[in-house]
C-alpha cells in the first residue's frame, strides 16, 4: 500500500486501505495486481490519467519527426548548399532527415556520382548529425541514407547568416 506521497504504508486488508482513501477524499488504484501481495496506491485517479495521457503523447511525438530532403545527381553548388542548410535546421530541431537522390535517365548508368552527392552531404552535416546506416539504393532509381540528430550537447551550433552591412543613404542627384 502506497499513500499520495509514494510512501509504504504497509501491508493492510482490502477495507482498511478503501476506509483510509475515503477519508482523504481520494482514490485507490491498484498498481501492480500480479504481484503478491497486490500493490494499491492512493490517489486522485483524474489526476493520475491526465499525467499519463500527457506523458504518453510527448513519447509519442518525441523522436517521430522526420524530413526529407531530396538531391539530384547533378545539383547545383548553390542548390546542395541551401538543401544543406534546411537539412542542419531540421537537425538542430531535432528531426531525423532523410537524404534522397533519384536518378533519372541515364543517369543511372552512373550511380558513383550519386553516391558522391549523397556522402559529400552527410559529411558536410556531421556536426549536427550521423548517419545511421551508409547510403543504400532502394530499387534501381533511389539512394537513401537516414541522418539521426546528435545530442545537444555534442552537436555544433547553428551557425547564423551575418545580416548585411546597411549602406548609409546617399543623396542622388544635384
Amino acid at each position: 500500500m502506497l499513500d499520495e506521497t509514494k510512501e509504504q504504508l504497509g501491508v493492510m486488508t482490502l477495507t482498511e486501505a478503501l476506509r483510509l482513501a475515503q477519508s482523504k477524499g481520494l482514490d485507490l488504484v491498484e498498481i501492480a495486481p500480479n504481484a503478491t501481495p497486490p500493490v494499491c496506491r492512493i490517489v486522485n485517479y483524474g489526476k493520475l490519467m491526465y499525467e499519463e495521457a500527457k506523458s504518453h503523447k510527448e513519447s509519442r511525438n518525441a523522436g517521430n519527426q522526420m524530413k526529407e530532403i531530396q538531391l539530384s545527381a547533378v545539383i547545383g553548388a548553390h542548390d546542395f548548399q541551401v538543401k544543406l542548410q534546411h537539412a542542419i535546421e531540421f537537425l538542430c530541431e531535432d528531426m531525423k532527415v532523410r537524404v534522397k537522390l533519384r536518378f533519372k535517365g541515364r543517369q543511372k548508368a552512373h550511380k558513383e556520382f550519386g553516391f558522391e552527392i549523397v556522402n559529400r552531404f552527410v559529411k558536410e552535416a556531421a556536426a549536427y548529425g550521423q548517419a545511421d546506416a551508409p547510403p543504400k539504393m532502394m530499387g534501381d532509381r533511389d539512394l537513401n541514407v537516414m541522418i539521426s540528430p546528435l545530442p545537444r550537447a555534442k552537436r555544433a551550433k547553428p551557425a547564423r547568416e551575418p545580416a548585411p552591412p546597411a549602406e548609409p543613404a546617399t543623396p542622388s542627384g544635384p
